[in-house]
């Protein structure tokens, strides 16, 4: 199948779609790191598949849990999740993050092993699957478009094609498709970051419980200066703190490569 970006439209009817949004897949794929975290997936929609009739939007996650180096993850997830329920066609679907000990080997020039905690996200794929399927056989669907580059979901992917004779395109987050998703699949769009530029929420959005804003810290980009406050409030200075040191490292270990008599550890902000 071609891999060029077409609608899900035949002649001057628009197929009714439901989308599938693989939300760890799109964050880490085409979200994390940039100025464009505050997505509004009715927009994003609308643009991608602009001539579609779009019925629903299912988006699979987990919730996160604070940690020691991003103690604020939780909250600002909680706060984007808010968001997407001012979506009338959304909805969420939760899995869930599993954490084992594993054995591991030690970085070289080191030998040996460690126990360390791993944790992993389940369920989404699987979810994801069940809904692809279930809404297939109710005909909840002519077309359904997965946003997602997880090769786990060619199984249901190629039987909706297949065998429920259901048309299934690809929103591919990442750098280069999956080479088995893209042959299988009737479409492939790549996201462009024009595209997620345009479709960001408003910074306040309102809802039954009031208002409230975009996470301060998804402004700007990972490596971009963020801009000072009128009032310069503690979590600004303990974000800004993190970024500087951070950047900081970076630097240092760069210079040392580069330049190793001359290594500094001073941060060019």
């Amino acid at each position: 199948p071609s891999a060029r970006a077409v609608s899900v439209f035949i002649g001057s009817f628009a197929m009714k779609t439901i989308v599938y949004v693989d939300g760890f897949n799109l964050y880490y794929g085409a979200l994390k790191g940039t100025a464009y975290r505050w997505l509004d997936l009715a927009r994003f929609c609308q643009i991608m598949l602009p001539r579609d009739d779009i019925r629903q939007i299912k988006y699979f996650t987990a919730l996160v849990t604070p940690r020691p180096t991003n103690p604020d993850q939780a909250t600002r997830q909680q706060t984007y999740l808010r968001a997407l329920q001012t979506i009338p066609n959304l909805q969420i679907i939760y899995g869930h993050f599993l954490s084992h000990e594993i054995t591991m080997p030690l970085a070289p020039p080191r030998s040996g092993y460690a126990k360390v905690i791993k944790t992993e996200e389940k369920g989404s794929d699987v979810n994801i699957a069940v809904h692809l399927l279930s809404d297939g056989f109710r005909n909840a669907y002519d077309a359904a478009v997965v946003v997602s580059n997880d090769s786990d979901l060619l199984p249901p992917i190629k039987f909706v094609k297949e065998e429920l004779g259901k048309l299934v395109g690809i929103l591919n987050p990442q750098k280069h498709p999956s080479v088995v998703l893209a042959a299988t699949a009737h479409f492939v769009k790549n996201i462009r970051k024009g595209v997620l530029a345009k479709s960001q929420f408003p910074a306040t959005l309102t809802d039954t419980a009031g208002s409230f804003t975009k996470p301060t810290s998804w402004s700007w980009a990972v490596f971009e200066r963020p801009p000072y406050p009128t009032v310069v409030s503690q979590d600004w200075w303990n974000d800004f703190y993190m970024r500087k040191r951070n950047l900081t490292f970076r630097v240092h270990l760069t210079a040392q490569r580069t330049h190793p008599a001359n290594a500094s550890p001073q941060c060019p902000l």
